[in-house]
This record gives structure tokens, C-alpha cells and sequence, in this order.
């Protein structure tokens, strides 16, 4: 099961994944230093948070999709996003962005080099059963869409109704 597959809908995820690191890095360089802080409410997380997110969980997918080939019927392990974020106050968003988009093209090589017949391959995750590592890649982009559509309306705010 794909919790994102509401965003991604018929498209191919491949071209998602490509596109994403640069619609980040465009949405960082229209907003600025003091633009990043912004969050859609209080309590929301801020765009350079929400930067770092995606930075760890490109991580988390490495791992994933690397076990998934890796392994026969590989279980993955969950991560407490709201646990991970505690850290998030001492990271810069530049940082943030090259690490997500570094491992993001390593994932994407790697992705691209698997034989196809791999994309039916099972993996487990514990929370919402068995899916196969297309799935994990729809999954994947579906997340960077969900995310990007958030960012999108932080850069939307007036900067005034945002601080």
C-alpha cells in the first residue's frame, strides 16, 4: 500500500524523482534565508525543516530500496518522523538540500540500473503490508509530491501573514 498515491495518481514516478531536487532548490532561492523559516501555521514544521525531513527519509529510502534488493522478503524498519525532527533546529536548509539531492541521484542511478523484473520484488513494511519495491518508489514520489505541495504554499504566503 502506497500512503502518497493520491499525489502521485497515473503519473511515472522516475520523472518525479528527477524533478524534484531542482523545484527545491528553486522554492530555497525564491525565499531566502528568512523565507525558509516560514511554516504554513504555528507549530508547523518550516520550510527548512520540512527540508531536512526529506533529507532524512531520502536516507531512509536508500536504505530501503538497497535491503529490498538485497534481502528475500526484507521487513522494513519504521522510523518516528516527530523523533528525528528534534534535531532539525541545528541543521541549515543549504545542507539539507545537498544531502537530499546527493542521495536522491544515487538513488535514482540506482533505480534506473535495476532490471525490471526486480520491481515486482516483495518487502514488508510493518505498518501497511506487503508492497514490492515499485511501490516503494511510487511511494517515494508520492512523498516529494505531498511535500512540495506544502512548500509551495509557504512560498505562497505574503511574507508578512508568514512571520
Amino acid at each position: 500500500m502506497n500512503p502518497y498515491a493520491s499525489y502521485l495518481g497515473e503519473r511515472d514516478p522516475l520523472p518525479v524523482l528527477a524533478a524534484t531536487p531542482t523545484q527545491l532548490s528553486a522554492l530555497v532561492d525564491t525565499l531566502g534565508p528568512q523565507g525558509v523559516e516560514r511554516a504554513l501555521a504555528p507549530g508547523k514544521w518550516s520550510m527548512r525543516k520540512i527540508l531536512c525531513h526529506l533529507a532524512d527519509c531520502e536516507l531512509v529510502f536508500a536504505f530501503r530500496l538497497r535491503q529490498t534488493l538485497a534481502e528475500p522478503h526484507y521487513v522494513i524498519q519504521p522510523f518516528d518522523q516527530d523523533k528525528w525532527a528534534r534535531s532539525y533546529d541545528a541543521y541549515a536548509v543549504r545542507p539539507a538540500l545537498e544531502t537530499f539531492t546527493a542521495v536522491r541521484n544515487w538513488n535514482i542511478f540506482l533505480i534506473e540500473a535495476t532490471p525490471r523484473d526486480a520491481f515486482s520484488k516483495p518487502v514488508t513494511h510493518p505498518e501497511r503490508g506487503v508492497m514490492t519495491f515499485r511501490v516503494l518508489i511510487e511511494t517515494m514520489a508520492g512523498h516529494d509530491l505531498s511535500h512540495l505541495q506544502q512548500l509551495e504554499a509557504i512560498a505562497a504566503l505574503p511574507a508578512a501573514a508568514a512571520e
